[in-house]
């Protein structure tokens, strides 16, 4: 007899633990039940997404996350479909998409293999180049002028791990310093704090052609690394990772996706109406002619 209860204890704590887990990656339940959605935004990740004040957001992604959720409506057959925005850091934005609070991380998070362990991405619509920011006086040319040098980061990246790793930097010695967020690392640059800037190579872009005197600073050196940028959302939930996946394609198809790109990357773009002027690369229209969610050890065994 007891042997018997604690089976049927043991069988309900299963069903229980499978229920919850069933009902905890049904997002588009979520959102149908509750008739919003919540957005992950970044305050300032160059053209990708950025704050334009008063709780505004625009950016590559940002738009593109916009059609995604409209089709995410037409989906669910919903009348009325509620955009909530929660910004998002480098630190925290993968936690707050593995528990829920972010439905739809719209930023410039790297697909890699160490993540897709904890979430999933969308097909990659963005191949950025990691590189370096300096002081156009610097003397600073690449990476083997950084011996002895402050470079500065942000937390949460994994720019100066590629820096470490690579091949130019062996038996180099530099300090490290991570700015909050990218717009504090630049400032770390701006200050004389630090003596480079590793980031994505668009962001780095942004945050030149906004600062108060851009032409005080140039993007040097070889690309570091060669990254996917993604959409992201919650692991292990295969409707809606359908559903975001098949507007996405839809998006390429239509050439939407090539629009947006003209217009964020190479037209005037708010809120001082400056212009990056970085046309797509070779393997951001690679990943446009074949999407796919391939992590950033794809890339680099190509």
């Amino acid at each position: 007899m007891k042997r018997s209860i604690l089976a049927s204890v043991a069988l309900l704590a299963c069903a229980l633990a499978v229920g919850g887990a069933a009902g905890a990656e049904d997002t588009l339940k979520k959102i149908k039940d509750s008739g919003a959605i919540t957005e992950g935004v970044r305050d300032s990740s160059g053209v990708l997404s950025f704050t334009l004040g008063d709780g505004k957001y625009a950016g590559f992604h940002y738009e593109v996350c916009a059609h995604v959720i409209a089709d995410i409506q037409k989906h669910l057959g919903m009348a009325k479909l509620e955009t909530k925005y929660q910004s998002v850091t480098s630190q925290n934005r993968i936690p707050l998409v593995q528990n829920g609070t972010v439905d739809l991380e719209c930023g410039s998070t790297t697909n890699n293999a160490a993540r897709q362990k904890d979430v999933a991405f969308a097909p990659t619509l963005y191949v950025e180049e990691v590189r370096i920011a300096v002081k156009a006086n610097s003397g600073i040319k690449g990476v083997a002028d950084l011996n002895g040098k402050t470079v500065a980061t942000t937390t949460g990246t994994t720019s100066v791990q590629l820096l470490r790793k690579n091949k130019r930097a062996a038996g180099m010695d530099f300090k490290e310093l991570n700015g909050k967020d990218h717009s504090d690392s630049f400032l770390l640059l701006e200050s004389g704090r630090a003596d480079a800037f590793v980031m994505d190579g668009q962001i780095l872009a942004g945050l030149i052609a906004k600062s108060k005197n851009p032409a005080d600073y140039k993007i040097v050196g070889e690309p570091l690394s060669v990254e996917p940028i993604a959409i992201m959302y919650k692991k292990d939930d295969p409707a809606f990772k359908k559903v975001v996946d098949d507007s996405v394609k839809a998006m390429i198809k239509s050439g939407e996706v090539a629009k947006l790109y003209d217009k964020w990357f190479m037209q005037p773009i708010p809120p001082a109406n400056t212009k990056l002027n970085l046309p797509a690369s070779e393997a951001t229209k690679k990943a446009w002619a074949n999407p796919n969610d391939k992590p950033t050890e794809d890339y680099a065994e190509k």
